[in-house]
């Protein structure tokens, strides 16, 4: 369990670098982010299934359908929402909706996957639980009282709801790839991270050529392919498909083999805390009190999570006449 947590706390601090890249590049589309980051995750995979061929072999078409499922839903379409969630709400307010993933994942997982790990009590979940969901708040209101800036009430909408869309298909992937990797034990978790790599090349690029098409016709003064600022976009483009998409991958599929699924929540607060840390480095400050006090529940709830053994379910049989 303890070395499930480290890869759980690498691919948290991988991830974190989501929150960044919309932030970088304001003046370009989510969806040509989204499209771009996968372009180069999938451009990233193709040496490395080369590499892991004779494993990739091994894979079957129903395993082949499953990746494609999982990376059209939990890579492209999470990205897409995100990436505009941000641009249209700020960072603090989708930071705050995508931050309920934690308490989302693990109420869902209790619920639904307890059958293949066990069930967590929720009697001694429960405060685990709040303390996360109040540490969140507490982060998320210390970033709301510096948003001084006016709204706009549509695109403001419009981004709590891409926001909400980006939870439901992050609470739907993790647990998907964790069943399918505690049924498939003899499966490499990079291996599975590669094979998602390569089933999404195909479409990020149709992805990227239709975006491309799209802006070609809408906005016209919109420097084409990579942007007004290809010396900043197509880097952190690769950057992020090799730490977030691939390394990330790799690591989120190690601590989903070790772990049970329904602790598989509270450690995405990684995530979090590192798009946090990574958003006050780039303001050159440190976080107010009221952070650094969500910050300690948010600490404080995933350790006592962890500390949670698992009860097992247990099937009664009706015996037959």
């Amino acid at each position: 369990m303890f070395v499930g947590v480290l890869f759980a706390l690498s691919a948290g601090l991988m991830w974190g670098l989501i929150f960044v890249g919309p932030v970088l590049i304001p003046e370009y589309p989510a969806a040509l982010q989204s499209t771009g980051r996968y372009l180069a995750f999938g451009l990233i995979a193709l040496p490395l299934a080369w590499f892991d061929r004779h494993r990739l072999k091994k894979l079957h078409r129903h395993d082949w359908l499953e990746a494609l499922k999982l990376t059209a839903i939990g890579n492209l379409l999470y990205y897409l929402c995100l990436a505009s969630a941000i641009q249209r709400t700020g960072a603090p307010v989708s930071t705050m909706i995508i931050g309920t993933l934690p308490v989302v994942i693990s109420v869902t997982a209790n619920l639904f996957y307890s059958q293949h790990d066990g069930r967590l009590s929720w009697r001694k979940l429960t405060p685990a639980l709040v303390l996360i969901a109040c540490g969140l708040a507490l982060v998320n209101v210390a970033e709301l009282q510096g948003n001084t800036a006016p709204v706009d009430v549509w695109r403001y909408t419009s981004g709590l709801g891409l926001a909400v869309l980006a939870v439901a298909c992050w609470t739907w992937f993790p647990l998907r790839n964790a069943r399918w990797l505690r049924e498939n034990p003899g499966q490499r978790s990079a291996t599975w991270a590669t094979a998602q790599g390569l089933v999404t090349l195909p479409l990020a690029l149709i992805g990227y050529v239709v975006v491309c098409g799209q802006l070609a016709f809408t906005q016209p003064e919109f420097a084409l392919p990579f942007g007004p600022r290809p010396e900043v976009f197509v880097p952190l483009m690769i950057a992020i498909g090799m730490l977030c998409s691939w390394i990330g991958a790799l690591c989120w599929n190690e601590a989903s083999q070790r772990l049970p699924t329904v602790l598989v929540g509270p450690l995405i607060v990684f995530e979090i805390l590192a798009g946090l840390a990574y958003t006050f480095m780039l303001r050159q400050a440190w976080p107010p009190l009221l952070t650094l006090g969500g910050i300690a529940c948010l600490i404080v709830g995933v350790v006592s999570a962890m500390r949670i053994k698992p009860q097992p379910v247990v099937v009664s049989i009706g015996a037959k006449e």
